[in-house]
């Protein structure tokens, strides 16, 4: 789940306040935060995914959800129709198209606060602490569904943010972060070999 180019960089370090590291990393990247210090560049359209699906998911159907956010564009009603349909085909919705939001589970609202962001033709995906309210099936059924999502070489990538250790077999490659500060980056062995010294020395 990573880009095959960057799509962010930086000009100067930063670091992000005390609180949830996390959340305000995603939060800056995607633009609903601004940084305190340093500058970012991004050079690809990006769309933030909540960690809980009932802030994001506020439309009655499943076709509707997805279809919100492209009132911003210039769409005939048959791309809007496409658009809706491809993007809910990427994360295994299309049958669900017009079922009430009412009736779906977290990991379900998921895949279509998901789909929404793909319909709207970004190319990184912020992903929240997508798995945190789920239960473990909903939580393969996210991870597919992202897996799906940036299966096309150059098209989407994904940045998952977790503290989920055993979601990093799903990754591409990893950043570990403490204090607000990125102190490991490379590939998920890596990544992996680095995390599991540290436990040692913990304990």
């Amino acid at each position: 789940m990573a880009a095959a180019s960057p799509p962010f960089s930086r000009t100067k370090d930063s670091q992000c306040c005390a609180g949830g590291y996390s959340y305000l990393f995603s939060s800056v990247l995607a633009g609903l935060l601004n940084p305190s210090d340093g500058t970012m560049h991004v050079n690809r359209p990006r769309s933030f995914v909540f960690q809980n699906p009932d802030h994001q998911v506020v439309m009655p159907t499943v076709e509707a959800d997805v279809a919100f956010g492209l009132g911003k564009f210039s769409l005939t009603l048959n791309e809007v129709r496409s658009r809706v349909s491809k993007a809910l085909d990427a994360v295994g919705m299309l049958e669900y198209s017009q079922r009430p939001i009412q009736t779906l589970s977290g990991g379900q609202k998921q895949r279509v606060a998901i789909a929404g962001a793909l319909a709207e033709a970004c190319k990184v995906l912020l992903l929240d602490e997508l798995t945190t309210f789920l239960d473990e099936n909903d939580q393969i059924g996210v991870i597919k569904a992202v897996k799906n999502s940036v299966a096309g070489p150059g098209e989407v990538a994904a940045l998952w943010v977790t503290h989920r250790l055993e979601e990093l077999k799903y990754a591409d490659g990893a950043s570990y972060m403490e204090d607000g500060r990125i102190v490991m980056q490379g590939d998920i062995s890596s990544v992996s070999k680095f995390l599991k010294e540290k436990q040692t020395w913990y304990n």
